[in-house]
């Protein structure tokens, strides 16, 4: 084998990497696709549900392969889904690998990013469906049976209690709420909105998290905060496109990032728990777009491709 050296070794060599170059020669999330098809009785119940995914593996051929693929299915392509904690009959769960040339890794919350919000935007069409409210309809498919389950609907009925849930939003807004257990956390959150025209606003996000016991309650509280602005200012207008093979953004103009006025207040409430600490470094992220997509719809047109600003839906 050959070797070459590049310099000397007597001088000091300087390399950028700019921003220009971070945003069009990076690994990305991969993109997904979900079709789903929900089963109603009379009644409004869930008899089934049918979820295809389709999208490139994080983890096929790489050194992690042989811990998160099992059976040909990489586990990351559908947690969040084939793992659901909702009592729901007959549900059946597809993956289709999705080969591209696009280098991808995994992104905050990894597959729940997108299984979250597929998942409760459905939640919340069948219970549109059911003609039930949205919180019911959850709390329905949570009965309790096990840990889980308890916990879901913990923090769902505190989340509820705290953003005023059963008391009917002010004129011109309209609230969402989404529950998703990730990273052995569990995050319920309320997103109301308000609206001008065609253009929205973020009013206020107010989080439930149960990650068992609070070490440290304001990292928990600033983890909750950071996920959330991470997970909507995704939702809401960043896009990766490629044409021919070359990444079209190139800087900050054209992949926005969520800004300080975006949201225009916060509200994270702890569960008291006596359970092992989980985590909180993820568990924020999941809930926050389909609550956002949630609360758009309660008034508004129902978004099923991302992010919101390429699909008829304005931010102020």
């Amino acid at each position: 084998a050959m070797a070459f050296a590049l310099t000397d070794r007597k001088k000091p060599v300087k390399l950028v990497w700019s921003r220009e170059d971070d945003l069009m020669g990076g690994y990305y999330r991969p993109a997904f696709a979900h079709k789903v098809r929900v089963g109603l009785d009379q009644k409004g119940n869930i008899v089934a549900w049918d979820h295809r995914i389709a999208g490139k593996p994080i983890f096929k051929g790489t050194p992690l392969e042989k811990i998160l693929v099992k059976d040909g299915i990489d586990g990351t392509s559908v947690e969040g889904v084939n793992d659901t904690h909702y009592d729901i009959p007959g549900l059946f769960v597809g993956l289709t690998d999705h080969k591209t040339p696009v280098p991808v890794v995994w992104w905050r919350s990894v597959g729940h990013s997108h299984t979250a919000f597929v998942m409760e935007t459905m939640i919340d069409e069948a219970a549109k469906a059911a003609a039930r409210d949205p919180l019911e309809f959850r709390l329905g498919l949570l009965p309790g049976k096990d840990d889980d389950q308890k916990r879901l609907a913990g923090v769902l009925k505190l989340v509820a209690e705290k953003a005023g849930w059963k008391i009917a939003p002010p004129a011109g807004r309209s609230r969402g709420i989404a529950v998703h257990k990730s990273f052995n956390s569990y995050v319920a959150q309320v997103v109301e909105v308000s609206r001008d025209g065609d253009a929205y606003k973020v009013e206020n996000v107010t989080c439930a998290v149960d990650c068992g016991i609070a070490v440290n309650p304001d990292i928990i509280k600033a983890q909750m905060e950071s996920g959330i602005g991470y997970g909507l200012g995704h939702v809401m207008r960043n896009e990766i496109t490629l044409d021919e093979g070359k990444v079209q953004q190139q800087n900050f103009p054209d992949y926005e990032p969520l800004r300080i006025g975006d949201i225009a207040n916060i509200d994270v409430h702890i569960q008291r728990s006596d359970k092992a600490p989980t985590g909180v470094g993820e568990p924020g992220l999941p809930p926050s777009g389909p609550a956002l997509a949630n609360a758009i719809a309660a008034n508004g047109p129902r978004v099923t491709h991302l992010p919101l600003i390429s699909n008829g839906v304005e931010f102020v």
